[in-house]
């Protein structure tokens, strides 16, 4: 049996306005097993960027039980929030969230400075990354003399070079073409498939079609849960 490495159970988010409550996510409950690939699938307002930014201790729950790598993280204050989140949670999002004036492989570097690793174990780390995505030959190059697919390799490469729990992707191919989407979807496949456990947050049903598992997520419930095949 894989472990279990996220459990959700009874999570509930509500927001108030003025005498109002407006129910965010309503009751979700959701496991993810180590080596899973999950698409959490919905439209825009359908509370999966509230159900992301949890997932990613970006945020807390109004009510229910969060367990990450079998710690409760629904109960932690910001600084312990953070502390979890950087050991546990590699980031990727639509527009790449790359600085603009380091290169390539300080962009990936940045975590690890953050993380008190050595400047010579971290370049070296951050330079096999990008091996590892296919820039090898734009180690030295600034966000703004990369296509968008090699930025979002890039951000990909500064997700993972913590190694990293959960790989979390907030709609990864929102700002590509299709064919570079496409690409950015197999890099995807082949980390998938060296062990990394992925979530990733869609509205596009093609791409969410890539992961091996598929949630559903309509007004903050969960509507349905299948396996791709």
């Amino acid at each position: 049996m894989r472990e279990q490495i996220l459990n959700m159970n009874q999570i509930k988010k509500t927001y108030h306005m003025g005498d109002e409550e407006q129910v965010v996510l309503n009751n979700i409950n959701i496991t993810v097993n180590r080596g899973d690939f999950v698409a959490i699938l919905g439209p825009s307002g359908s509370g999966k960027s509230t159900l992301m930014n949890i997932i990613g201790c970006l945020d807390s729950p109004t009510s229910g039980d969060y367990f990450l790598s079998n710690q409760k993280v629904d109960e932690l204050d910001e600084a312990d929030l953070a502390a979890i989140r950087n050991k546990e949670v590699g980031f990727v999002f639509q527009q790449f969230q790359l600085l603009p004036r380091l290169s390539a492989v300080q962009n990936v570097e940045l975590p690890l400075v953050y993380a008190g690793v050595t400047e010579k174990v971290r370049k070296q780390r951050a330079a096999d990354m990008l091996v590892r995505v296919g820039l090898e030959e734009k180690l030295h190059n600034r966000p703004n003399q990369l296509s968008g697919g090699q930025q979002q390799r890039v951000a990909i490469a500064r997700a993972m070079v913590t190694e990293p729990t959960i790989l979390l992707a907030d709609e990864p191919t929102g700002a590509l073409d299709q064919k570079t989407g496409f690409q950015i979807m197999e890099l995807f496949h082949e980390i998938h498939q060296e062990g990394k456990t992925i979530i990733m947050i869609t509205h596009d049903i093609e791409i969410a079609n890539h992961a091996s598992r598929i949630v559903n997520i309509l007004d903050g419930n969960l509507r349905e849960e299948f396996a791709h095949v």
